[in-house]
């Protein structure tokens, strides 16, 4: 099953505005924390997928596809 690339994007770049907030972590790693423990390896691996291909997005998001945790090849 394909995801909606722009409706990752848009989940990403909602948790960077709420971890924006929080000043306990820096917010491109607690993004990618949560993603790493909520999301499926499909939806990580096509999240960064589209960061790498530039999509548009928040600096946060951009940043936090660096710790994203990709599934094995």
């Amino acid at each position: 099953m394909s995801h909606d690339h722009s409706k990752l994007i848009r989940m990403a770049s909602q948790m960077a505005q709420f971890f924006g907030t929080q000043p306990d972590r820096p917010a491109p790693e607690a993004v990618a924390a949560h993603i790493n423990e909520s999301w499926t390896p499909r939806m990580r691996q096509d999240f960064v997928d589209q960061i790498r291909a530039g999509a548009e997005a928040d600096p946060v998001v951009r940043e936090a596809a660096a710790f994203v945790r990709l599934p094995a090849a």
